[in-house]
C-alpha cells in the first residue's frame, strides 16, 4: 500500500502536492477541469490589505526553461477575498493557505489579524476556513526604500514576530532566494514562531527586447521561475531543511513525479507547483497519479522513508 498523506504544521494534507501562490487564482480557473480535492492544498494569489492594480507594461514573459513574470501582486484585497472567494476556495475539500503580502508592518498585521478572525468565525460556524497563511516576505518595505523584507535578517524578524503575534493560525514563513544569509534567515524564522518555511520565491532576473532598446518589463527586472531554477531550490531546500527542525515546502521548477521525490529526498515535507500548471492544466490530478507509480517503481512504501534521506 502507497502512502502519499502527510501532515504540514498540523494540517493534514491527502498528498504533499500544493499549488503555488500566483499560478492558481483561488481556483476557479481549474476547478473545470479536475476535482481539486485531488491536490494536497491551494495556495491563493498574494493577498493585501487593499486592493492593488498591479504592474503596468508587459506582466509574463517566457524564456527558455522558465517564465518571467512582473504581476505586481495584483488582488482584490482581502476583504474582497473573504467575502467573494474564500467560500467557493474553501469547498473543494482541499487545504486552504493564504499567500500575505503587505508593504509596511501595520499592514501585514491587519491583514492577518482579518483572515484569523474570519477563520474562527467560519470555524465556529462548521464550515472550512483558511487552514494556514503563507507569509510573503519579498515584497518591498515601502518605508525603507523597497528593499524586500525578506532580504535582510532583522527587517525579516520584525515582520515574523509581528504576524506571529496576530495570528492562532499555522503560519508558513516564504523565503526569498536573494537572503543575504538563508539558512540564518530560516533559523530566525523557526525562533520567531514559524510553523514552516516554504522556498524558494522567484530570482530576479531580466530580459531585453534589442528591436525596442529597452528591458521587456517597464519595472527593469522580473522574476524567474520554471525549470530552469530548480537546481537552485533544491539545493537550498537542502540547505534549509538541514538547519531548522520545523517543515520546509519546496518550490522551484517542479514538473514531474521525478521533482516532487528529489524535494522530499532533499528534506521537503510538501512541494508546490507552480509554472507547470500553466504547462498542464491538470498538473495537480495527473502528479498525484505518476507520484503514486513511480514509488510503486521504486518500492518507495511511504513518502517518510525517504524524507531527507540525502
Amino acid at each position: 500500500m502507497i502512502s502519499i498523506d502527510c501532515e504540514l504544521a498540523g494540517v493534514p494534507l491527502s498528498n504533499p502536492i500544493l499549488a503555488a501562490s500566483g499560478t492558481f487564482g483561488f481556483g476557479k480557473p481549474y476547478a473545470d477541469l479536475y476535482p481539486l480535492h485531488k491536490l494536497g492544498g491551494i495556495v491563493s494569489k498574494g493577498l493585501t490589505l487593499s486592493p492593488r492594480p498591479g504592474n503596468a507594461g508587459t506582466r509574463l514573459y517566457e524564456t527558455p526553461s522558465g517564465i518571467m513574470n512582473s504581476v505586481g501582486l495584483e488582488n482584490p484585497g482581502i476583504r474582497a477575498f473573504l467575502e467573494q472567494e474564500l467560500p467557493e476556495m474553501a469547498s473543494h475539500e482541499t487545504a486552504v493557505i493564504v499567500n500575505l503580502g503587505g508593504g509596511t508592518i501595520r499592514e501585514y498585521i491587519e491583514g492577518a489579524e482579518l483572515l484569523t478572525e474570519a477563520s474562527l468565525a467560519l470555524s465556529a460556524s462548521g464550515k472550512r476556513a483558511v487552514d494556514m497563511i503563507e507569509l510573503n516576505i519579498s515584497c518591498p518595505n515601502v518605508k525603507e526604500g523597497g528593499l524586500a523584507f525578506g532580504i535582510e535578517n532583522e527587517q525579516a524578524q520584525e515582520v515574523v514576530r509581528a504576524v506571529r503575534k496576530a495570528t492562532s493560525l499555522p503560519l508558513l514563513v516564504k523565503l526569498s532566494p536573494g537572503a543575504k544569509d538563508l539558512r540564518e534567515m530560516a533559523k530566525m524564522c523557526e525562533a520567531e514562531g514559524a510553523d514552516g518555511l516554504s522556498l524558494i520565491n522567484t530570482i530576479q532576473a531580466m530580459a531585453i527586447d534589442i528591436r525596442q532598446r529597452r528591458s521587456v518589463f517597464d519595472r527593469a527586472y522580473a522574476g524567474l521561475s520554471g525549470p530552469a531554477i530548480k537546481p537552485i531550490a533544491l539545493r537550498m531546500v537542502h540547505q534549509v531543511a538541514r538547519s531548522v527542525s520545523i517543515p520546509v515546502v519546496g518550490i522551484g521548477g517542479i514538473s514531474s513525479a521525478e521533482d516532487i521525490l528529489e524535494f522530499i529526498m532533499a528534506g521537503a515535507t510538501a512541494v508546490q507547483i507552480g509554472t507547470y500548471n500553466f504547462i498542464n492544466l491538470r498538473a495537480g490530478n495527473t502528479l498525484a497519479k505518476e507520484l503514486i507509480q513511480l514509488m510503486e517503481t521504486e518500492g518507495i512504501h511511504s513518502l517518510d522513508d525517504i524524507r531527507g534521506i540525502i
